[in-house]
C-alpha cells in the first residue's frame, strides 16, 4: 500500500471571497476561485468595468513631457 501526499490528507484551504467576505474553497475544484461563487465573480468583474477599482499611477507621471505620445 503506497501512502499518500501530505496535501491529500490536509484540509481544504478556505479564503474569505474578495466580494462578499464568505469563505471560499482556495482548491482547483472551485471554478470561480478566490471567489465563492460566479456571482461575486461576476459583481467583481463588473466593478473593474466600471472603474471601481483604479491602478494608481505614480506622481507626476501623467503630465511627463519626455515621453511619447
Amino acid at each position: 500500500m503506497t501512502a499518500l501526499p501530505p496535501a491529500a490528507n490536509a484540509t481544504p484551504r478556505r479564503v474569505p471571497c474578495p466580494t462578499c467576505g464568505r469563505p471560499a474553497l482556495f482548491a482547483p475544484d472551485n471554478a470561480w476561485r478566490p471567489f465563492c461563487s460566479e456571482r461575486c465573480r461576476g459583481a467583481d468583474l463588473g466593478a473593474w468595468a466600471n472603474e471601481r477599482y483604479r491602478v494608481e499611477v505614480p506622481p507626476g507621471r501623467d503630465d511627463d513631457d519626455t515621453l511619447p505620445d
